[in-house]
């Protein structure tokens, strides 16, 4: 069923476990998640971000994902995830997303605050739900890479403002997490989660999930986190998935496919599992 954030993190938040969002760019990936979450019972968040738009179009990414959402046996909220221009979240919100994040995190703070009030505004009128960002959280590599990351951290006391002032359901926090592959173990700074929890009383949402430890995962998700974005492990395991198949003999896209599937639901079901969304829907 096709749900917005608002219901879903809510109870997520008060039961204390996480729901994984999980970017999925094609048709392979959309099925790898939503298959896994309706054999898990799991409430479950998928979509994808204006940077992935090069890889598909939102319009054709709406055309899969909208109605395997509203088809499936468990609660599914199509999310559209830093999103960065004003022009792109309408876009995403004419096709039928149920939520938008808009990412105004690298911009100043009362900037930052307005536009986001306004975007709220906007998407609680049509029952969408909205995620912002205060601080900023960076890349692993690249140019999206932070020399000093801490110097973008959430700040408790603006994130307690933030969210009277625009009126966010969800709230992307930087604590040391980053975007990609880490090249080193991160550290979370888990007193600023569980004081920008309790502050704020919204739920939580880490980015850059992939290759954090299941004890980072199980500690944040108790202090208030109650969103965990997934991208590059699952993007890892398709490839390990063709790679797989192409080592056993499989020699067209249509004999792939199941290989790069199964690999991806592994990878998703080990998350729903280490997030304790499973029967949860």
């Amino acid at each position: 069923m096709l749900v917005n954030m608002k219901q879903m993190l809510e109870k997520a938040k008060e039961e204390k476990y996480g729901v994984g969002f999980f970017n999925a760019v094609n048709l392979e990936m959309a099925r790898a998640v939503i298959e896994t979450a309706e054999e898990l019972r799991s409430p479950v968040i998928v979509g994808t971000a204006e940077i992935l738009l090069p890889f598909m179009e939102l319009k054709d990414v709406a055309g899969y994902l909208i109605p395997m959402a509203k088809e499936a046996s468990v609660p599914v909220c199509v999310h559209y995830d830093h999103g960065l221009t004003f022009e792109r979240c309408m876009e995403a919100l004419r096709l039928g997303f149920t939520s938008i994040m808009y990412d105004c995190s690298t911009k100043e703070y009362e900037e930052n605050l307005s536009l986001v009030k306004e975007m709220v505004k906007i998407c609680h009128a049509m029952d969408v739900t909205v995620e912002g960002e205060l601080g900023h959280v960076g890349d692993n590599a690249g140019s999206g890479k932070l020399e000093n990351p801490s110097d973008y951290f959430t700040d408790p006391d603006l994130a307690e403002e933030y969210v009277k002032k625009t009126g966010v359901d969800a709230l992307a926090v930087a604590v040391g997490n980053a975007h990609g592959d880490y090249a080193f173990p991160p550290k979370l700074d888990f007193d600023r989660i569980k004081e920008i929890s309790d502050r704020t009383g919204i739920p939580l949402v880490l980015h850059g999930g992939s290759g954090l430890s299941d004890d980072d995962f199980r500690t944040a998700v108790k202090l208030g986190v109650s969103k965990i974005n997934i991208f590059t492990d699952i993007d890892k395991a398709g490839r390990a998935g063709i790679e797989k198949g192409l080592a056993e003999g499989a020699s067209t896209i249509t004999a792939l496919m199941p290989y790069q599937i199964e690999a991806m639901k592994e990878v998703v079901g080990e998350k729903i599992s280490l997030f304790g969304a499973s029967s949860m829907s």
